[in-house]
């Protein structure tokens, strides 16, 4: 099989949550699946839900217990660093069919990951596998490499009613 490159972009909700689906469905069909979390270091309770595919579904976080608020610190840059690399070892061991990059645009606007970085790795990733990349922000140059790109865009959020993340159903 054939894989390709996801983008799911934009200021909506649901990115991750498309990717989850995803993952679930590949697993679903005995796919392997690697799900790498960026600047995401907190506890989700779709963490909960993995578990109960360890045996098809790694999921893995390269970022703190918070979010970043104004610069990143030296311990995001590392985490977000050693954990590209660990990527390109993951992409290129081949065991995987799955390999989902969450929030990862996020992290190339914080400069915690080089955007050429990432599009060599779209460039050059092993045919099998389907890359799936997720967050606000994706650059004209992640979008060019995409096979396929959604944008999930924001029309009314309760958010805006300081309603905040409500576990199960955004955490």
């Amino acid at each position: 099989m054939e894989g390709f490159i996801q983008v799911y972009t934009g200021n909506g909700k649901g990115k991750t949550t498309a990717a989850l689906g995803l993952a679930l469905r590949a697993a679903g069909a005995g796919l392997k699946v690697y799900f790498a979390q960026f600047i995401k270091g907190m506890k989700y309770s779709e963490l909960n839900s993995i578990k109960r595919f360890d045996d098809l579904i790694t999921l893995k976080q390269y970022g703190r217990n918070c979010f970043i608020k104004n610069e990143p610190e030296k311990k995001d840059i590392e985490l977000a660093k050693n954990g590209f690399d660990e990527i390109k070892q993951i992409i290129s061991s081949g065991n995987y069919n799955l390999v989902v990059l969450d929030e990862i645009t996020i992290a190339i606007s914080y400069n915690l990951i080089n955007e050429d970085e990432l599009i060599a790795l779209m460039k050059n990733k092993p045919k099998h596998i389907e890359l799936v990349i997720t967050g606000r922000y994706a650059t004209p140059n992640i979008i060019e490499h995409a096979d396929l790109v959604t944008e999930m865009k924001e029309i009314k959020h309760y958010y805006q009613k300081r309603i905040t993340a409500r576990v199960g159903i955004e955490k």
